[in-house]
């Protein structure tokens, strides 16, 4: 009994601290989230002031939940459509930014004698920007309606998706504590075949059972089945290897899709809130101002090199998307400063035994110095961008102006459409036929095996009857692989007039996309039968053409696609209606 009141007593103390130091920093207008982490200082085992937290362990915990639900509303608000509308530039700003600063953080690691691992885990924290931060200093200035600012956003939610993969990819390279490179490949391939099977089976099954359901779920059995939606994927996330970050954000950014989208973010809102406070006074528990006083130079370096050289990271990296250069410039100062996710990142990294513990209340100090000179950092781009705008020479000006309309006029429309327009469709079922194979040959058929009706069939009428119902169940994807859409059809036949090299690529494309269906094929005859080499690859010929042109596929893969696509647009469609 007096285990649990200490737990109480714990939440007691870090909720009402938190309360009152948030109170005081609103009448200082600055952020709540630096609040949080003051108030962790003051109550945590470091300082002597007030009374401190007793069980860290239980407060972990919590705070464990609190990352689940900040990356739950992270992906309640993530807009995959916004994401896909922006065009390049956003995303090789975001790209290059991403990159630079790693580099930067990685040579600093270097200077300072850590290890490649320490080094890269550094990079990766120095790299991510603070949403919570940019959006508060925003609203704050009234900016909105300012030009850059979309920019700023889509950037910044690259950035938070960049950073989800980027725990994920470091969790696995730290367990050997090395990049090998084909492991790396693997986990890189495992997470984007999760992540579609995810989404596409999330967005096909979530959305449908919604709208059936409509009528009888209130408020309540919402935000009871949200939440259990959120836990549950945590838990499949953890079972596969990934951390419970990324299924938050999977599962939250599939429910951002649907017509109850803005209900859930309100329901689960004041969730959220609670345990994202506890996540914060938490890290703010871990900040040790004697090791802060030790390593002061360190944090000093890390101030320096966010506000002076990410700027100018930022700034470079936007005007090579093509982007003017007041935007460029207000879009880098706006990045400069160090985000939550490197909380997020430092934790891995120390909880992994990768980086010094001592790392962690540094990269918080960082973060909160940073984060207090947000404000001002934006105000300063204008007489900045002011100060350019005098010194550069008018000739290298219109070179600029002229190199930011050639990105917006300009573009390979035509492999760039392909890639959006046929790249991801490959992607996307060749992921679904994987996913079914597996489960027809590792959990359906066992189960089926058990019973003795099918035990009692003779072995080839078995097999048949086997390879028969395998390829009927998966003829929509193998359609969908090898299938051309209208758009893709049209852009083939522009290609194909303007030159002789096009036809000669697009027909390698297409018998690309026939292989991986034939290769779905074979795996199923395969599995039923033993046929010789030459008359297997006839008889996957033979059936990958007849899928090609089989009305059967062609009305299984649009009733699939059909309904996949309502209920993607179904948040539009109910907003225009």
């Amino acid at each position: 009994m007096s285990e649990n009141l200490n737990l109480v007593s714990d939440l007691a103390l870090i909720l009402i601290s938190a309360g009152v130091v948030t109170i005081i920093f609103k009448l200082l207008k600055q952020p709540l989230v630096l609040g949080y982490i003051v108030a962790g200082i003051l109550v945590g085992p470091h300082l002597n002031l007030f009374p401190t937290v007793k069980d860290i362990a239980d407060i972990e915990v919590w705070s464990e939940i609190g990352i689940i639900f900040l990356l739950f509303g992270l992906g309640l608000e993530f807009s995959f459509r916004k994401l896909t509308s922006v065009g390049s530039k956003a995303f090789v700003t975001a790209f290059l930014g991403i990159v630079a600063m790693m580099g930067v953080g990685m040579i600093l690691g270097f200077l300072m004698g850590w290890e490649t691992m320490q080094s890269i885990f550094l990079g990766g924290m120095l790299a991510m920007s603070s949403t919570t931060i940019i959006i508060k200093a925003f609203d704050d200035m009234h900016l909105k309606d300012e030009p850059f600012v979309d920019l700023t956003m889509v950037v910044l939610i690259i950035q938070d998706i960049v950073a989800v993969v980027m725990m994920v990819l470091l969790s696995t390279a730290s367990a050997s504590k090395q990049f090998a490179g084909m492991e790396m490949v693997m986990s890189i391939v495992k997470l984007v075949f999760f992540l579609v099977l995810w989404f596409v089976v999330g967005i096909f099954v979530i959305p449908t059972f919604f709208r059936k359901a409509k009528k009888y779920i209130n408020d309540e059995t919402l935000l009871i089945i949200s939440i259990g939606l959120c836990f549950g994927m945590v838990i499949i996330a953890n079972n596969v290897g990934f951390s419970s970050a990324l299924g938050a954000f999977v599962i939250g950014s599939i429910l951002s899709e649907t017509i109850e989208s803005e209900r859930i973010i309100d329901l689960t809102k004041s969730i959220k809130d609670l345990f994202g406070a506890i996540f914060f006074v938490s890290v703010g528990m871990m900040v040790d101002p004697q090791v802060l006083a030790e390593y002061w130079k360190l944090v000093l370096s890390l101030v320096i090199i966010t506000l002076v050289v990410k700027a100018l990271v930022q700034t470079v990296a936007a005007l090579v998307a093509g982007a003017t250069l007041e935007e460029s410039v207000k879009t880098g100062f706006t990045l400069s400063q160090v985000g939550e996710f490197a909380f997020i990142i430092a934790s891995v990294g120390v909880s992994l035994g990768v980086m010094p513990k001592h790392i962690y209340p540094v990269v918080i100090a960082a973060s909160v110095i940073t984060t207090f000179t947000t404000p001002y950092w934006i105000k300063a781009a204008t007489p900045f961008y002011n100060f350019l705008d005098r010194v550069i020479p008018a000739d290298i000006k219109v070179q600029m102006d002229e190199y930011s309309l050639l990105g917006k006029k300009t573009g390979n429309k035509n492999w760039g459409s392909i890639i959006t327009y046929s790249l991801p469709r490959v992607i996307i079922f060749s992921v679904l036929s994987f996913a079914t194979l597996v489960f027809l040959f590792d959990y359906a058929l066992p189960f089926l095996n058990k019973f003795e009706i099918v035990q009692k069939l003779p072995h080839p009428l078995y097999n048949i009857i086997g390879a028969v119902i395998s390829l009927l169940i998966i003829t929509p994807f193998l359609f969908g692989v090898t299938h051309n859409n209208q758009k893709t059809r049209q852009l083939y036949s522009d290609m194909a007039r303007k030159s002789k090299g096009n036809v000669i690529v697009i027909t390698v494309w297409t018998l690309f996309r026939m292989v991986i269906a034939a290769f779905f094929v074979s795996s199923i005859l395969i599995k039923f039968f033993k046929y010789t080499k030459w008359l297997l690859v006839l008889i996957t010929i033979a059936i990958v053409l007849f899928l090609m042109f089989s009305r059967y596929a062609l009305r299984r893969f649009s009733f699939l696609e059909n309904n996949f696509m309502e209920n993607l647009n179904a948040k539009e469609s109910d907003t225009e209606s």
